[in-house]
């Protein structure tokens, strides 16, 4: 009897988790108003007496957390998985839908961001979850998930381990940069956990289907 591997049953229950732990959060949020946690402030005002020095650096690796490069790595992401442009597609709408669930969580939510005074970058909208984390988190995550299923090896695993650190460094230069609260990150960490979880099963199980098979062109003979 065959057995089926651990991810796909792992999934309903990190999903489950963390989508769990991330209302609960929202919950606490909401019900203080947006004001930060302790744990925000001690956060912040450790990051403003230590950042030095750290402004240009988290600058430019914020700038990868969002726009094009996002939705580049979703894609190579995709390729790589399948090497097919459904992979592609697949893997961009995975991103997408969840920046829409992202969206509607910080309409919903409406948390005041950190003081502006503390501010390194220009920051708009609300505060939770943290865009940059979710996102970057999202993109890192795929494409982690495919370098694992294209190159199962120790390489493989490091690349993916290099995604990770991406985003992970993405999201904390948000409190670097004074635009977010440390609990806001911890919001877009759980989004894309959850939604990953939820989605990335679904996606290996479409990418393997077999692609359409290509029929040769024939002349129809009744055509002169």
């Amino acid at each position: 009897m065959s057995r089926r591997p651990a991810g796909p049953r792992a999934a309903p229950v990190v999903a489950a988790l963390a989508l769990a732990v991330l209302a609960v959060l929202a919950a606490l949020v909401m019900a203080g108003g947006g004001a930060p946690l302790a744990v925000d402030t001690a956060v912040r005002n450790a990051v403003l007496e230590h950042r030095a020095g750290l402004g240009t650096a988290a600058k430019a690796l914020t700038s990868t957390g969002t726009g094009a490069v996002p939705y580049l790595l979703a894609g190579l992401a995709g390729w790589l998985a399948s090497r097919r442009a459904l992979g592609v597609v697949a893997a961009e709408a995975v991103l997408g839908a969840g920046q829409l669930v992202r969206i509607g969580l910080r309409v919903a939510v409406d948390r005041p961001r950190p003081p502006a005074d503390g501010w390194l970058s220009a920051a708009h909208a609300a505060s939770f979850p943290s865009g940059h984390a979710t996102t970057s988190a999202l993109a890192g995550g795929l494409l982690a998930w495919a370098l694992l299923r294209r190159y199962p090896g120790g390489p493989g695993r490091a690349a993916a381990g290099c995604a990770v650190l991406w985003a992970v460094g993405v999201a904390l230069t948000r409190v670097v940069l004074g635009v977010h609260w440390a609990s806001d990150l911890v919001g877009g960490w759980l989004l894309a956990t959850g939604w990953l979880a939820l989605t990335l099963p679904v996606l290996a199980r479409l990418l393997e289907r077999p692609a359409l098979p290509v029929r040769p062109w024939r002349r129809n003979p009744r055509i002169g």
